[in-house]
């Protein structure tokens, strides 16, 4: 016997300066005992000229089903499907940025055996303020808030306790949460958590990030609230919003080498700080100014448990010897794909041409500034 089973197909769309979430729901019929898989989810079309992705004399785009998980929102036998962008003759649309991080992988990345970790910050608004933000002036200064508990320091606490068990029901690799240094502002992490069922290859868990965040914006539809992933959502002496971004190679973690490898990737990073700063999110530079637990954004500087460098190298893996290195730089809005395709490229030395010209594209726009 079958049942009908819905699909909610998630796409990135062509919004600039940064991608939006987009999504549409298939009804699909599930045959008793079917295992899920990719395959029973079909190609789809549609409307690219809604989208910033197409015009409208010529708009028709398809959607490819590259992953997937349990819907936690309609239960059981329902599925969240998370869709590459291709054009009508089977190439992949230029905002299609997953297919950059699979071009770097297939280019060498993926022998390296990456994975990755990402510190997801956002602000929670209310109309147009933070949550729980006085409607005159400003709350006081930051201190208690972070990891804080308490009606005086947290607001919005419900909101993301719900989002944690959509995202643990759903089978994501959602690492914790935590509340950050100013009013209404959260963190979720998705990555690497050593559990043996998990899928660790760092395409994959930039699939979570990007269900994570559906999930977020999803949820808060419920709420009535507003998520903010702006860079430096107040203006003022407030830390910005960012999504610090944990990254390590086989090489990496090997005890006898790590720290050479570790070096020589910073070394690499160094080299390349603007490259990386163009793709690292839009209005970059109000939340980089050398204040806030931030560097410049004109300086590159990497340091041992260093909150205000560049690269942080973590007290744990300088003590070790291997691990992995933060890079604390990428934004809020940043495109984890863009940010984990040039991380490899660089440390890698891939010089892979569709990161390249996607950096390139967007260190002409930084200098029209």
């Amino acid at each position: 016997m079958a049942s009908v089973s819905f699909a909610e197909y998630i796409w990135l769309d062509g919004a600039k300066p940064s991608a939006k979430l987009r999504s549409k729901t298939r009804v699909l019929r599930l045959e008793e005992g079917q295992v899920p898989g990719l395959n029973m989810f079909p190609e789809w079309g549609y409307d690219g000229s809604s989208t910033n992705q197409a015009e409208g004399n010529f708009s028709d785009l398809l959607l490819r089903p590259v992953n997937f998980v349990d819907d936690p929102i309609r239960g059981d036998g329902n599925f969240l499907v998370l869709c590459e962008v291709y054009t009508p003759e089977g190439v992949a649309h230029s905002t299609n940025t997953r297919a950059i991080l699979r071009n770097v992988l297939d280019a060498g990345g993926a022998k390296h055996e990456p994975t990755v970790g990402f510190e997801q910050e956002y602000t929670l608004f209310s109309g147009n303020k933070p949550l729980a933000w006085p409607d005159n002036g400003e709350p006081n200064p930051q201190g208690p808030y972070y990891c804080g508990v308490g009606p005086k320091q947290i607001y919005g606490r419900e909101l993301v306790e719900d989002h944690a068990e959509l995202c643990a029901e759903a089978g994501l690799m959602l690492y914790g949460t935590n509340a950050e240094v100013m009013p209404g502002q959260w963190e979720f992490q998705i990555g690497y958590r050593g559990f043996e069922e998990d899928e660790n290859d760092a395409l994959n868990i930039c699939d979570h990030h990007w269900i994570a965040t559906w999930l977020l914006h999803r949820l808060s539809e419920e709420y009535e609230l507003h998520v903010s992933y702006d860079n430096k959502p107040m203006r003022g002496d407030w830390n910005g919003a960012g999504c610090h971004t944990n990254l390590s190679t086989k090489e990496m973690r090997d005890p006898k080498i790590g720290k050479k490898t570790i070096d020589e990737a910073v070394e690499a990073l160094s080299k390349k700080h603007d490259e990386h700063i163009a793709v690292y999110g839009a209005d970059l530079d109000k939340r980089l100014t050398g204040d806030h637990e931030t560097c410049s954004i004109t300086e590159f500087r990497s340091g041992v448990s260093d909150r205000g460098s560049s690269i942080r190298i973590p007290m744990s893996v300088s003590q070790k010897g291997y691990g992995y290195i933060e890079d604390r730089r990428p934004g809020a809005n940043s495109d984890p794909y863009v940010v984990t395709a040039r991380l490899l490229d660089t440390i890698l030395d891939l010089d892979e041409p569709s990161i390249e010209s996607f950096t390139q594209a967007h260190l002409k726009k930084t200098s029209k500034k």
